[in-house]
């Protein structure tokens, strides 16, 4: 059965950085179209970014320049490198992976920012 584990959330201070990491298992991660999400309180869940199997990439305006989401296909393993973050990506991130007709869901990783 496919599992997502992420790691690397914490707490942080305006400006400073965090590198999300979301080890995959279960499936052939290689060819699979792999995605950031987050959820602020109060808010609705948001796309951060996504990463195709090819190495193709997307972001939300509100964080492009400062993440890059990355991928090791060796280590079945999707990163979300996060700078200059500010207070307001405080959430909880997700990794999430698409197979086709369903995408798969992580646990959930608190970040925090503070000013």
């Amino acid at each position: 059965q496919v599992q997502l584990v992420e790691s690397g959330g914490g707490l942080v201070q305006a400006g400073g950085s965090l590198r999300l990491s979301c080890a995959a298992s279960g499936t052939s991660f290689s060819i699979r179209f792999m995605a950031w999400y987050r959820q602020a309180p109060g808010k609705q869940r948001e796309l951060v970014a996504g990463i195709s199997s090819g190495g193709t990439t997307n972001y939300a305006d509100s964080v492009k320049g400062r993440f890059t989401i990355s991928r090791d296909n060796a280590k079945n393993t999707v990163y979300l490198q996060m700078n200059s973050l500010k207070p307001e990506d405080t959430a909880v991130y997700y990794c999430t992976m698409q197979l086709p007709p369903r995408t798969y869901w992580g646990q959930g990783i608190q970040v925090t920012v503070s000013s």
